[in-house]
Parts: structure tokens; C-alpha cells; sequence
């Protein structure tokens, strides 16, 4: 069985698929990747070369995934980081393709669009067509703070304001939300925490917040990918937020530790398998 991810890619660093893949394939899983953009390196440098891909690219690579009649060996979807509203596009189509042969096949949508301090940094339309296209499709959704404030309309500063929008995107299609980051003003300055929903129960993950003077690019990427494997490989949102939590901090604290502006997720690939630590997840 195999993840496809349709993603932006990048040559150096980690961002998109080359942040998503390697987590996917340390943990047993077969990937096929797309990509949505070919740049050298990440946005976040100020600086870049490469392009946005046409969609019609993403379309026809899963044609030939279809020629091949492999797509009923697709267990799951993994979308991230699009171009263009166009991509978009691409990825309900390779969607509807993958269902056609693996009725079953999860989608696991990481609606990316910004951050709190940022604001948006997609091109106009791709907002819309996550809320009103895009999510409704979706078995797992992992917005971040901000994203989630993006799709359901609610101001999330407090716990009580995040239990709202999240049961609000659950009414939207997805049976599990993650919150990949949450910083509300009940939360000590000190940590970050994650929250999952399976719209029965809520849980909340709490480790330190580690002082990075930059935005690591791709952490995020990362996260959603340790969470798909982890929750096809349980079932269980509690149990996949334990382990996704402890893993990626696990990374973060290998990549603090050594001044890289990058992630170090092959030098700290154990992470991956035998996290170093445990984070108790509380459920709300």
C-alpha cells in the first residue's frame, strides 16, 4: 500500500515533499510524490529560483499511475502547499481517481495558507477553494493556528475559542482535526501545544517551545505526514498525537541544538521510530 503526496518540492532543504517523504518512508510507508513547485530552496530565504508547476503535470502523472492500475494500492492522499488555485483542482482530480480504485483511500488535507504573525502567503482563490472544495473531502485536516481561524471564521485565543472552530471544521467534512500549533492566551509563553479532535473527544499535547530566532521551514509538513503514517498505523488520535508530538519535537531539538536553519530529520531519523521522549496528551 502507498501515500501519494502532491506537494511543492524543493532542491535544498526541507519543505513540502522533501519534508514529507522521508518521515513517511522511515515509517514503513511506500510514497509516491507529485510535485507542485520546483524551487531551489524554500520562500523563507527571501530568495529563490524555480516555478510553479502546471496543474496539468499533476494530472497526467496520476493518469500514468492509472495506466499502471496500481492506484487500488493507494491507502491514502496527502496534499500540502499549492501554487495556484489550479492545483487545487489537480489534487480533487487525483482524488477522485485514487476513490475510483480504492474507494477507501484516506485524504489527509494540510490546508496551507499561513501563519499567525504572517498572515496569508498563497495566491488569491486558494483560501476558498480549501474551505469550500478541498476540506469538505477531507478524512484529516491539519490547519495551524491561523489556518484554522482561515477556514472557519472564528477568532481562536483561548482553548474554549479553539474547541469552537474545531468542531465547526468538523461539521465541514473531516472526521479528525489537527491543530498543528496553538498558542492561545491561556497557554504559558513557554510551549507549544497541538490539539486532535475525532469530533467525539479533544485532546491537547504540551512540550516546550524551543527558541528559534527563524521560521523552520517544513516542521509543519512533517507533522502532518508523522500523523497520517502514525494514525493509518492506529487508528487512534490520541495514540497518533502522542507519538507525532514526541517525534517531531524529537527533530525540532536535534535541529535547535545544532544552529541549522533546516530540519535535521535524517541526522535525528530515529526520532522517527523510537522518539527519545513522551509527552502525556491530555484529553479536554
Amino acid at each position: 500500500m502507498a501515500v501519494l503526496s502532491i506537494q511543492s518540492h524543493v532542491v535544498y532543504g526541507y519543505a513540502g515533499n522533501t519534508a514529507a517523504v522521508f518521515p513517511l518512508q522511515r515509517l514503513g510507508r511506500e510514497v509516491w510524490a507529485i510535485n507542485t513547485v520546483e524551487f531551489s530552496n524554500h520562500t523563507g530565504y527571501g530568495a529563490w529560483r524555480g516555478r510553479v508547476l502546471e496543474s496539468e503535470l499533476a494530472s497526467e502523472l496520476v493518469e500514468g499511475l492509472a495506466d499502471r492500475k496500481v492506484l487500488g494500492n493507494c491507502e491514502a492522499v496527502l496534499s500540502g502547499y499549492m501554487g495556484d488555485a489550479a492545483i487545487g483542482k489537480a489534487v480533487l482530480n487525483a482524488l477522485g481517481r485514487v476513490r475510483e480504485a480504492a474507494p477507501k483511500a484516506l485524504y489527509c488535507c494540510d490546508p496551507v495558507m499561513g501563519d499567525v504573525g504572517r498572515g496569508f502567503y498563497v495566491k488569491s482563490g486558494i483560501p476558498e477553494i480549501f474551505r469550500e472544495e478541498i476540506v469538505p473531502l477531507a478524512g484529516i485536516v491539519t490547519p495551524n493556528q491561523f489556518e484554522l481561524e482561515a477556514l472557519t471564521g472564528i477568532q481562536v485565543t483561548t482553548l474554549k475559542d479553539a474547541r469552537e472552530a474545531i468542531a465547526k471544521l468538523h461539521t465541514l467534512g473531516p472526521k479528525v482535526v489537527l491543530v498543528t500549533s496553538y498558542r492561545g492566551e491561556d497557554a504559558p509563553p513557554d510551549v507549544l501545544e497541538m490539539l486532535a479532535s475525532d469530533a467525539g473527544s479533544l485532546y491537547k499535547v504540551r512540550t516546550p517551545a524551543l527558541p528559534f530566532k527563524e521560521i523552520i521551514a517544513g516542521s509543519g509538513d512533517a507533522t502532518t505526514a508523522i500523523f497520517l503514517s502514525r494514525y493509518l498505523e492506529t487508528g487512534d488520535v490520541r495514540r497518533t498525537l502522542e507519538l507525532t508530538a514526541a517525534s517531531i519535537y524529537g527533530i525540532m531539538e536535534a535541529t535547535f541544538n545544532a544552529g541549522s536553519r533546516e530540519l535535521l530529520t535524517i541526522k535525528a531519523q530515529e526520532e522517527l521510530v523510537s522518539p527519545s521522549k513522551n509527552f502525556s496528551v491530555e484529553k479536554l
